[in-house]
């Protein structure tokens, strides 16, 4: 179902993107709308900071905040295609489910997914969120984030204990962290999901902050911890070769 104020708001952005500064009036005999619509879209579009106001002439204009949306959509287009035949060769290798996943409003987003060809594997849905603590992909790069980027997470997503195996005392937590760097990925042991374990490893930019994670995920009966062991020099050689085409030089992450 299209819910009209929203394909109005959009409406508007496209008019404004494509004539330039645009008053109310303009608006509303472009677009068809009543002024007090009009009026009340653009200073909605206007508080969100996708749209901006002269405040000489009350016309309005693009607004800023387009521009980072932007940014985070092409960012994340151009490491789904950069980082796709990465993920082929690792399942593969490997013969399981591989992830991609980006940090995204304090959770991982997945992106993309090569799934095992065995009978019995993990699926997915790409475009779907799950919580930092209690996912390999996602303490692969909770680790990485400087104390007080962890810290306000913590505070503010909570802990929240979704099966028996997860880590929902902050102490205990903390130490997680601490080993996840010293080793260099993290294993995910059915702390999200009941049967399921997974290894991580994270992704730096360019600028040597961690934004991303791959995985290697399996039934748990499957992948021992000794299996896991083993898979996760591959899984952190792709997400160093990744990262590395990103233009990371490995230099020591801020915070860490």
């Amino acid at each position: 179902m299209i819910v009209k104020t929203v394909s109005n708001a959009f409406r508007i952005i496209e008019e404004i993107s494509r004539r330039g500064e645009l008053g109310v009036t303009e608006i509303c005999q472009t677009l068809s709308l009543a002024k007090s619509s009009a009026h009340d879209l653009a200073e909605t579009l206007l508080a969100e900071g996708v749209l901006e106001k002269n405040a000489d002439t009350k016309r309005y204009s693009l607004g800023s905040r387009l521009i980072e949306l932007g940014n985070r959509a092409q960012n994340q287009f151009d490491i789904v295609r950069l980082a796709h035949p990465f993920l082929l060769e690792l399942s593969e290798k490997t013969e399981e489910t591989v992830h991609l996943t980006v940090l995204d409003n304090d959770e991982v987003l997945y992106l993309d997914c090569v799934e095992s060809r065995l009978r019995f594997r993990m699926t997915s849905i790409i475009g779907a969120r799950c919580p930092l603590h209690c996912t390999g992909v996602g303490k692969a790069i909770l680790a990485y984030l400087p104390e007080t980027e962890q810290s306000r997470i913590i505070k503010e997503k909570g802990l929240h204990q979704y099966t028996k195996n997860t880590i929902h005392e902050e102490s205990k937590m903390r130490d997680e962290l601490r080993k996840i760097v010293k080793q260099g990925y993290a294993i995910d042991n059915m702390e999200h999901e009941d049967f399921l374990r997974c290894v991580s490893a994270p992704i730096f930019n360019f600028e040597g902050r961690v934004f991303a994670s791959v995985s290697v995920s399996g039934l748990a009966e499957r992948n021992t911890f000794k299996r896991l062991s083993s898979i996760s020099k591959l899984v952190t050689e792709t997400a160093d070769n990744i990262s590395r085409r990103l233009g990371y030089t490995g230099k020591p992450q801020p915070g860490h």
